[in-house]
């Protein structure tokens, strides 16, 4: 099943913890810290892999989460750093944060990755909190967090030539005598309700992707029918075969329908080369009328040819003039990474103080993420954690705020008591 949408939540992960820990050794009675910093968490990367044409893989697996750093050790070992999870997706997949809607990648080339969770780095062990007047650091830090998003993946075909045209004017018939594609086809309209992949051979040496867009109607750019789904993937073609319906009552109209669908949809689109292919030859009454619209095509400036995709009239001509067209066309830039996406760093010492029921709530990234990098557990690492608090100002805040001795304050999934 073609898949070109799907929704993901991804997971980096979690750092591992530094350890506090003392040199024992025989004969050396004052053995000094040496526990271990953990190790990095693995990042979620998306990687291109070519041999996909869908997401459909996204339909059963929407949960990714990369492994956990290892936690420090003794004698100043330091943890394991995890290894990344890669998440293959096909070539002309955009990314997209779902709580924020920013684009944070467009992945169209072979091997281009795109970090979209960076790993939490380890916790520092109890040598780094060393100092002259410290010489038993009793502290350490947990590893950092990783990050959550939830993404959405959506999915622009690549392919050298796109055929278009209205509902059963014989796309998926064409695709398949061209390439060895097996699209659903049937003499009815709408049978083709996925967009269709097939690769030609032109000779020995050449090849190229052909598209079969499903039907347009009237109104597809505003999103009729499936219009903004199956439009989408006419955007990233560089040439288009127009399929006109032969038999129709009014193949013109047809063409200055789809037309103007396309323009609607994206102005660039109708900038693109495009070839125009009168089917269904074979039968008299599209003979008849064709000496006429073939004069009119050439008025209009686009070269119109009559073909027969059931019977296989023209349709390698055909082919040839579409790849004409695509070798006259400047080369398509390689794309060494994924789209930089820039956004305005916030001030990490930015926080606000929310007045709950039974207690006070503070809403801070970093604070949240400092919280989950101290264990609570050791004497040392509270006293760094609140003087971080004093440093940012939280401490004074909370005062103003009307906080008294004994009351909760909340941190993340953190609850505090507050005291003077």
């Amino acid at each position: 099943m073609f898949i070109d949408q799907a929704e993901i939540l991804v997971q980096s992960g979690k750092g591992g913890d530094g350890m506090v820990h003392f040199h024992r050794e025989k004969y050396v009675p004052r053995g000094g810290p040496d526990g271990g910093d953990g190790g990095r968490g693995g990042d979620v990367i998306l990687e291109v892999r070519p041999t996909m044409n869908s997401l459909s893989p996204f339909r059963f697996t929407t949960r990714y989460r990369a492994e956990d750093g290892k936690n420090g050790g003794t004698n100043d070992k330091f943890g394991k750093s995890a290894d990344n999870l890669v998440v293959a997706v096909p070539p002309g997949t955009l990314v997209y944060d779902v709580s924020t809607g920013n684009l944070l990648g467009d992945l169209t080339a072979a091997g281009q990755q795109l970090v979209v969770c960076k790993g939490g780095r380890g916790g520092r062990g109890n040598p780094h909190f060393k100092s002259s007047i410290n010489q038993v650091p009793r502290t350490a830090e947990n590893g950092e967090p990783g990050e959550e998003k939830r993404l959405r993946l959506e999915l622009k075909l690549i392919a050298d030539i796109g055929i278009v045209g209205v509902p059963n004017a014989g796309k998926s018939t064409l695709l398949s005598v061209l390439t060895n594609a097996k699209p659903k086809i049937a003499a009815y309209p709408f049978t083709t309700l996925d967009p269709n992949l097939g690769v030609a051979n032109v000779d020995d040496e050449t090849t190229v992707v052909l598209a079969d867009i499903p039907g347009l109607v009237e109104g597809a750019a505003q999103g009729v029918g499936l219009g903004h789904d199956f439009l989408r993937h006419v955007q990233r073609t560089r040439v288009l075969i127009h399929m006109l319906d032969g038999l129709s009552e009014d193949p013109l109209e047809d063409f200055l329908q789809i037309n103007s669908e396309l323009t609607l949809f994206d102005p660039g689109l109708a900038k693109k080369p495009m070839l125009v292919a009168l089917n269904k030859i074979d039968q008299p009454a599209a003979l008849e009328r064709w000496p006429k619209l073939k004069k009119e095509f050439k008025k209009r400036g686009y070269e119109a040819m009559a073909i027969s995709a059931l019977a296989r009239t023209n349709v390698r001509e055909l082919l040839l003039k579409a790849v004409k067209l695509l070798g006259e066309l400047p080369a398509v830039e390689e794309v060494e990474q994924a789209l930089p996406v820039y956004r305005p760093v916030e001030d990490p010492h930015a926080f606000t103080i929310v007045r709950e029921p039974d207690g006070f709530r503070i809403k801070s990234a970093a604070i949240e993420r400092a919280a989950e990098m101290t264990p609570f557990d050791q004497s040392g690492s509270v006293r760094r954690f609140q003087k971080l608090m004093e440093r940012l100002g939280v401490d004074k805040a909370l005062r103003e705020a009307g906080a008294q001795e004994g009351d909760t304050v909340y941190i993340g999934e953190y609850e505090l008591e507050y005291q003077e």
